[in-house]
Formats: structure tokens, sequence, C-alpha cells
């Protein structure tokens, strides 16, 4: 959902910037399926692996909870995919 920036606009109804979920689903992936199986020998990295796995799941599940509370608060989000906003190109 795309905002239109003006002068006159209401700041409440400015969408509010998130990245996609797909950065985090990407980085659980990396994590997952190659590090932690890289580090299988080191018992110390692996369990620092798994530790970064859990707190990135639950930043993915609280990032879905305040999309959730953005919509029941009927403000627009707007995907990012960089930190440089890009015109014309429209949300995953």
């Amino acid at each position: 959902m795309n905002c239109k920036e003006s002068k006159d606009e209401d700041p409440r109804e400015q969408a509010i910037p998130l990245p996609s979920t797909i950065h985090y689903e990407l980085v659980l992936q990396l994590l997952e399926r190659q590090t932690l199986i890289a580090a299988d020998r080191t018992p110390a990295i692996r369990e620092q692996v798994q530790q970064l796995i859990v707190t990135l799941r639950k930043a993915l599940a609280q990032h879905k909870r305040l999309e959730e509370t953005c919509q029941q608060a009927d403000l627009a989000v707007e995907y990012r995919w960089s930190l440089t906003r890009q015109a014309g190109i429209p949300p995953p």
C-alpha cells in the first residue's frame, strides 16, 4: 500500500515503512540449511546459531503482530526492500 506525500497530509494517513518478511525468511533459511550444518562440529558455535535462529523467529513473529496492529488501526503498511524508496514499484 503506497502513500503519496503532501504537506497537508494527516500523519496518521502515511504508510508505515516495514521490511518485507522475505528478509527474515531468507536469513532463517540460510542459517538453518547451511550455517547450522557447517557449525555441527563446534558445539559453542552451533548453540549461538540456534540462539540466533530463535531470535529471528521471535522478530518475525513480532513483525507480523505489528502488521496486524497497523491493519486494526487502519494504518497502511509500505513494504520496503531497501533503505532507498523506489517510486512506482508495487509492494510484494
